[in-house]
């Protein structure tokens, strides 16, 4: 039996909490490794967190200036030469496009681990892939992502969501919310199949838990409907009706959902409520103008109806909810489109996956000492085409 296969073995039969122990156990017997560390990005994307016995007894590393983070942003193996021969190999944990981590991994020698990286790079992947079907049973890889405590209702949003990132022959995705740790009702949702790719951008409604159980509601009805095989403007019709049955207009949520024709570009948009949609093509951004409706809930038996737009190879499309596009500086002075447009083009060179939290970042440099009153929602679509 080849090394990998032992690694793959290894981690495939451990115990949901045991996976860092497998790995660790296998690559010291079979690739001579002196450490092994796990280190998983925390909800704020600025940190990566060590996976050990709680409480955590190492220190948190940087995303932004640390060998393990330039592995995890460029999404590349990277080694590191620590002295007295040894190499230490940090290797992106990336499942189907979505980033978790990253594993550090020290060996003897250094030209032992330049061959070991593709090797080493394979087993990176297994454990991402363990680590997500882990996470339905225990808390060990949940709770290494948290810098701090989650509010209730940034639990309660977070454990609803998709992913943060994922990547497919046709498109890459990027999504992130702030504050990540007091998050109220911004969301977003997405799934694929064979030929469509179906997005929500949610702008919830209120503060705390409040805003958290209306757009709990809002998704597990679109969800619902989406499941069925029912079409877009059918799903935003059923979902209206569940929250205005429970919520009589009280509350109501706003959502820009969109179906992507996977073959063709083709994009059936239904624009019900305040979430707005940038472009990026050949250099220039503009924004989408699209027909907008009414928010879910707010009336009983809206009718919704779609409408058609094309996504062209090499466009960037970015999502914002009116946390980004209408946050105030210290002066008064609204975001808005000018300075986000601004924004998309100074991180065109990212990948989508880097670009929200790279908006984000300018957006709190915006807001300056200004108290924030609202969460911020940003995801970036790169659509390649068929």
């Amino acid at each position: 039996m080849n090394r990998f296969v032992a690694a793959e073995r290894a981690l495939r039969t451990a115990a949901p909490h045991k996976l860092l122990d497998a790995v660790r156990s296998v690559l010291t017997e079979h690739y001579a490794a002196q450490s092994v560390e796990l280190f998983m990005a925390d909800y704020g994307l600025t940190v990566l967190q060590p996976v050990s016995v709680l409480p955590h007894t190492m220190e948190p590393i940087s995303v932004h200036s640390s060998a393990a983070g330039r592995a995890f942003g460029a999404q590349e193996p990277f080694v590191e030469r620590v002295g007295d021969g040894l190499a230490r190999l940090h290797l992106p944990v990336t499942v189907r496009g979505d980033r978790l981590g990253v594993l550090s991994v020290t060996l003897p020698d250094g030209d032992q681990a330049a061959g070991a990286l593709g090797e080493l790079g394979d087993v990176a992947q297994v454990l991402a892939h363990e680590v997500v079907v882990a996470e339905r049973d225990t808390d060990v890889y949940t709770q290494a992502r948290r810098r701090d405590r989650l509010t209730l209702a940034a639990e309660m949003q977070w454990q609803l969501l998709p992913g943060r990132s994922c990547a497919r022959p046709e498109y890459e995705l990027g999504a992130q919310l702030e504050p990540a740790y007091a998050i109220f009702g911004d969301n977003f949702d997405w799934s694929a199949t064979a030929d469509h790719l179906m997005l929500y951008v949610t702008n919830g409604m209120g503060e705390g838990t409040a805003a958290s159980v209306l757009t709990n509601l809002a998704i597990s009805a679109l969800r619902n409907a989406r499941r069925a095989g029912l079409p877009l403007a059918d799903q935003a019709v059923l979902a209206d009706q569940a929250l205005y049955a429970h919520y009589r207009g009280q509350c109501y949520l706003s959502v820009l959902m969109l179906d992507f024709e996977l073959a063709t570009g083709r994009v059936s948009v239904v624009d019900a409520g305040s979430p707005r949609m940038l472009r990026l093509r050949d250099g220039v951004v503009d924004r989408v103008e699209l027909e907008a409706q009414l928010p879910l809930g707010m009336f009983d038996e809206t009718d919704y109806v779609s409408q058609e737009l094309r996504a062209e190879p090499g466009d960037r499309l970015i999502f914002v909810s009116d946390g980004v596009y209408g946050t105030a500086s210290s002066r008064g002075e609204r975001y808005g489109d000018a300075t986000l447009a601004r924004a998309i083009q100074s991180t065109r060179l990212l990948p989508a996956a880097e670009v929200p939290r790279a908006v984000l970042r300018e957006l709190a440099d915006h807001r300056g000492r200004s108290a924030v009153d609202d969460d911020a929602l940003v995801v970036c679509l790169d659509w390649l085409g068929r």
